[in-house]
């Protein structure tokens, strides 16, 4: 059996008469200290991350429009969309800035995109693809340019897209929600408290689209009365009063769904709530960018990435989900935020 040799440690040395602390030294330390944090706390605002409020912003790329909106899955493992795409027409090429002041944490390449993720105290905002302007540990103030915007962002229905984050911990918020409603115009816009996505969900019950119903081609994925309109009720399986996120249309199970205008499945998925559910992208209808889904399908009959037509067939009614009886749920976003089916048809 090899025996190994352990290095002997040196005792630690003796502090010599001179190197003690008398009680004064101690004094004059603790004086010093309390000075510093005084100063600190009278240096300019600019140089301390506030938390959670970040006033006065701007949009990181003027002229983006939202191409796909946030959507938070209920299990971490499933997938999602843990932000929002920004559209830009310009393409790839283009000055990204920053939303809000911060210290950079990020800017490298994470996984062949690169990344710069701005720390702002309780929140942090995320931008990618961007080829980093700034380094890691760097101030950045509001609207200095962090990034350049860089090729295809998977899913992207634009040109080019910006995909911008936020979290608040290890949580994901819509940054939408925290917007201003001036956002999507390019202008000034402010990140808002921690109560404001609970306000915008109740105003989301009274948001109509901007032109008059039948307008844009759009025609009913069934034929059917109107069960249930879209706005605040209380949920008939849950009980909990609540945002009732689209408009329900009576039709037997098994009854076709189709296509309510022509555009491209981006989803096609099984969720706890809305049962078997289609995503279509419009693309841009009327000035605004259009997607709409149906929702407790008993059959789906097509897959993600395929064109279809009006009036093609995307399944058949179902009361897959959260439901009481056979019945098409049907949701409508437009810039990436949720609103009144019955005010676009």
């Amino acid at each position: 059996m090899t025996r190994h040799a352990h290095a002997r440690l040196a005792p630690p040395a003796r502090a010599t008469p001179s190197a003690r602390a008398t009680p004064s030294a101690r004094v004059a330390v603790l004086a010093l200290a309390t000075l510093c944090v005084l100063l600190s706390s009278l240096l300019p605002s600019a140089y301390a991350v506030a938390p959670g409020w970040l006033g006065q912003t701007v949009w990181p790329i003027p002229g983006a429009t939202v191409a796909r909106g946030f959507d938070l899955p209920d299990e971490n493992w499933q997938q999602g969309h843990r932000g929002v795409d920004l559209g830009v027409p310009a393409g790839a090429g283009v000055t990204v800035r920053a939303v809000a002041s911060g210290r950079v944490s990020v800017a490298r390449v994470i996984v062949s995109r690169g990344v710069v993720t701005i720390d702002h105290g309780e929140l942090r905002t995320t931008y990618e693809p961007v080829r980093p302007l700034v380094a890691e540990g760097d101030w950045v103030e509001t609207g200095q340019p962090i990034g350049v915007l860089e090729g295809q962002h998977l899913g992207c229905q634009a040109r080019a897209c910006l995909h911008l984050g936020l979290r608040r911990g290890e949580d994901y918020l819509d940054p939408l929600a925290y917007l201003s409603p001036d956002a999507a115009l390019g202008g000034p816009v402010r990140l808002l408290d921690a109560d404001a996505p609970r306000r915008a969900r109740e105003s989301a019950a009274d948001r109509r689209a901007s032109l008059s119903p039948g307008m844009h081609g759009f025609v009913w994925p069934v034929e059917g009365p109107v069960t249930s309109a879209y706005g605040m009720r209380t949920h008939p399986v849950t009980g909990v009063h609540k945002l009732h996120d689209g408009l329900d249309l009576g039709a037997a199970c098994g009854t076709p769904v189709t296509a309510p205008y022509p555009g491209t499945i981006t989803r096609v998925e099984w969720h706890d709530a809305y049962g078997w559910r289609v995503f279509v992208d419009h693309a841009l209808v009327g000035g605004r960018m259009a997607v709409t889904s149906v929702n407790h399908l008993q059959s789906t009959a097509v897959r993600p990435g395929q064109q279809v037509e009006l009036g093609e067939p995307l399944g058949q009614v179902g009361s897959t989900g959260l439901s009481t009886g056979c019945h098409l749920h049907l949701m409508l976003w437009l810039d990436g935020e949720l609103t009144d089916p019955a005010s676009w048809w």
